[in-house]
């Protein structure tokens, strides 16, 4: 099992250290003690966590669909030429990048400040891990 030490639990929960030590004496995110006394989150419960607190963010389209990844943010770029668009959005910590035609990007209302829904639906979607010596650190 993966233990993740608080400031890398912070980072993986956007929030900062501090949150993360509240959380654990409060009782709201269970934690231990890794082998050098280090104050550690199991994998398990962190996941759990995330679990608990996903859908924090409204669809403003409102609207039922079949994409279950859908990221709610704000366009922070966009850069157009005659044709074709590149729409760049920051989702919580995370940048989406979108390319589309100019012509959606004008029907859409697309611009710097937007706010907008990122859907994902792929058949193929690749799913990366640190070696097992950079895990466990």
């Amino acid at each position: 099992m993966t233990d993740f030490r608080i400031r890398d639990a912070a980072r993986l929960l956007s929030v900062s250290d501090d949150t993360v030590r509240r959380w654990i004496d409060s009782g709201q995110l269970p934690a231990g003690t890794d082998a050098a006394g280090r104050l550690v989150v199991a994998g398990t419960d962190l996941a759990a966590h995330l679990t608990r607190a996903r859908g924090a963010d409204a669809d403003p389209l409102e609207r039922a669909s079949s994409a279950r990844n859908r990221f709610v943010g704000i366009v922070t770029e966009v850069v157009s030429d005659t044709v074709m668009s590149q729409v760049e959005m920051q989702s919580g910590p995370h940048r989406i990048v979108s390319l589309m035609s100019t012509e959606a990007v004008r029907e859409l209302g697309l611009e710097v400040g937007s706010l907008a829904t990122a859907m994902v639906k792929a058949t193929t979607v690749i799913v990366e891990t640190a070696p097992a010596s950079e895990a466990s650190r």
